[in-house]
Order: structure tokens, then sequence, then C-alpha cells
């Protein structure tokens, strides 16, 4: 078997995965509707099959996080690969609601086997100097799959409404084979048995989230759920919102959200690594908290394409530089503890995915301006937190 040993390299294996799996999961947005009418099932069957994913993801990144402490992060990535080419092909082939369903919890285990221990594996070969570097590469490559995902979905729905998906599970078979090739074990056997060794008691999931909010890594994990919940909550609404008091055509909206969400991406591509090491990483947390807080109030009084286009692009910008700057400030914290950091991180932002898009469709529906104003008030509490920070 050919092991790799440069970082860049390796570093890129991961990150070809996880756009794999991202673009996989963006591109059934433009033909689930279709499939939902296929089925003759509604609109809350699709928000159902949407919410789906996250649920799984919530429940089981807390234990796979972990478990790559003890038996390796190769074979955690490589199982949640191979989940989701078969999640991919079921959702392909399925004539029953009941098989979509299937696919989309089986899509959230294998993201919940991929990104915390790949999480874990960059602080595993990085420096505490490149760790921001990493971090930013790996989001960035999370972002834009899933930036892309629904354009290249609908591109590939025209030779046929299923052909997106089978290409899907093709794309991550190859990502299957090449990995079990050329990826190594971040850890060695000495360090997965130290950490097997280490007698640990048998929580409840309740428990190990109070456990977790009790922990050094508190703040940082509450931090996560309020970037998180404020980036979905901002995404599901903007587009109802600016339809409603603007009359915004679909093109229009779709221009705002894809073009700031590749801003972002280039800017954790380009930009993140340098902000952080210049800044470091509270100043950066406080800033983006910051930033984000005053642009959902500022939202609300602007009335043109181009101002709630900035608007939207500075609130990807300031999440672009967020999401790495909190990554690698966790990272630092968690010594011999990566992957379970990493799980837990990973299990606060599915739980902001669920949140956020639910409470924004509530308070929407109370008031159009409710989402952002209460978005605003809660990103700027977590501003206030950080300036706590030690």
């Amino acid at each position: 078997m050919f092991k790799l040993t440069n970082k860049k390299i390796i570093l890129a294996i991961l990150m070809i995965n996880i756009f794999i799996v991202m673009v996989g999961v963006g591109l059934i947005t433009p033909i689930l509707p279709q499939l939902i009418l296929e089925f003759g099932a509604n609109g809350q069957s699709m928000g159902l099959l949407v919410a789906a994913y996250g649920v799984t993801q919530f429940l089981l990144s807390p234990i796979t996080g972990q478990q790559s402490d003890r038996y390796g992060r190769k074979v955690f990535i490589v199982t949640g690969v191979i989940v989701f080419a078969a999640a991919k092909f079921i959702f392909a082939v399925g004539d029953a609601l009941w098989m979509l369903y299937t696919s989309r919890l089986l899509e959230g285990v294998a993201a919940a086997l991929i990104v915390p221990p790949m999480m874990a594996y960059v602080a595993d070969i990085t420096t505490t100097e490149e760790r921001a570097k990493g971090n930013s590469l790996l989001a960035a490559a999370m972002s834009f799959g899933f930036v892309i995902g629904p354009g290249l979905g609908g591109i590939l729905a025209g030779y046929g409404t299923r052909v997106p998906l089978y290409v899907a599970a093709g794309a991550a078979v190859v990502g299957v084979v090449f990995s079990m090739l050329c990826l190594p074990e971040s850890l060695s056997k000495e360090q997965m048995r130290a950490a097997r060794e280490v007698v640990t008691r048998k929580e409840s999931l309740v428990k190990q989230y109070a456990r977790s909010l009790k922990s050094k890594y508190a703040i940082l994990f509450i931090l996560v759920l309020v970037m998180t919940f404020g980036l979905a909550n901002y995404e599901s609404v903007l587009g109802l919102y600016v339809t409603k008091r603007f009359q915004f055509s679909p093109q229009s909206i779709a221009i705002i959200l894809t073009t700031g969400a590749i801003i972002g991406v280039a800017m954790q591509a380009l930009m993140v690594a340098r902000v952080i090491k210049r800044f470091g990483e509270k100043m950066v947390i406080k800033g983006a908290l910051l930033i984000n807080s005053c642009a959902y109030i500022v939202l609300i009084f602007v009335k043109d394409f181009w101002s709630i286009f900035l608007i939207t692009s500075g609130i990807f910008f300031a999440t672009a530089i967020l999401r790495p700057a909190l990554n690698t400030q966790l990272s630092k914290l968690a010594g011999n503890e990566q992957g379970y950091v990493a799980g837990m991180n990973n299990a606060y932002m599915s739980l902001g995915n669920i949140i956020g898009p639910i409470l924004a469709g509530l308070l929407f529906d109370a008031h159009m301006f409710a989402p952002f104003i209460t978005g605003c008030c809660i990103l700027f509490v977590a501003y206030l937190m950080t300036l706590k920070f030690k």
C-alpha cells in the first residue's frame, strides 16, 4: 500500500474527500422538490427530509470523535465515505419515501464519521503555527463543495433526475479507493493504545453534552453553536425576507447567497491564516461576532439590492474567519483529546444547523424583522461573553 508523507498532499486528500461529501450533500437541493412531488409528499415531508441529515450527525459526532482517538482517524474517514456512497446510491434507486429518509439519515452518519476525525487529523499533522492555515483550507473545501453542489446538481439533472446522485456515489467510491491506498494514519499505535487505556464512564448523550458545558472548552462550544445558528438563521429566511419586502427574483436571491458564499470560501483559502496570525484567534473571534451582530441589525434598514449584497458578503466573510479561528483555538486547548473535541465541535455545529432554520421560520411568521433582531441579540451576547476570554 502506497502511503504519502508530505503534509500538503495529505491535506489535499482530506480536502478532496470532504469536498466530494459536501458537493453530494448540496446537489440534492435542486432535485429534491421534483422527487418529493413524484412521491406525492408535501412540504412538511421535505422539511423533515432536510432535517434528517442534521439529526444523525448531531447524535453520533461526540462518539466518533472520541473513538477516533482510540482507534485512529483513517478507519473512520474511510468508513464515512463508504457510508456516504451507499447513502447516495440508495437515494438514486429509491422508489419509496422511506428510502429517501434512510439515505439522508445515512448521510448524517457519514458526516459524523468523517468531519470530527478530519478536524482531529489536521491537528495531528500540523504545528501550532500551521494549524490555522490547515483548518481554514479544510473549511474552505467544505464550504466550496456545499456552494457548488446545488449548481452542479442542477446541471447534471438535465440528463436525468437521478444522474447527480449516481455521479456523487461514483465520486465517493473513487475517494474511498484513493484514501485506502494513499492516506496514512496520523496516530501512532502507542497513542491509540494510550487513549484506549484511559477509562471513561459510559454516559448518555445528555450527560455528554452537560459535561462538555462544564469543561474548559465550554465557551468555545457555545460560540460554535451561536456561529452556526446565526448563519443558518440568516440563510434560511433571507430569501423569504427580500421576496416579501422587496419582491426580489429567485435569480437575485441566488446571486446574493452564492456570490456571498464564494467570497467567504475565497477568504478562508487565501486570507484567514494571515488574519489569524496577524491578530490572533481571540481578537478574530471577537471581531467576527461583532461584525455579524451589527450586520444583522443594519440589514433591516437597507432597501436596495447592492446594500443587501454587501451585508450578506460581510456576514459570509466574518463567518469564514470565525470558523477556523474557533477550530484552531479548540485544537490548541485539546492536547491529546483532539478527537473528542472535534466530535463535540461538529455536534454543536449540527445543533446550530437544526435550531437555526426552525427558529428563524417561527420568528419570521411572527414578524419579518424578528429573525434578524434575534440573531443580532444572540450574537452580541456571544461577543460580550468573549470579553471574558483568558
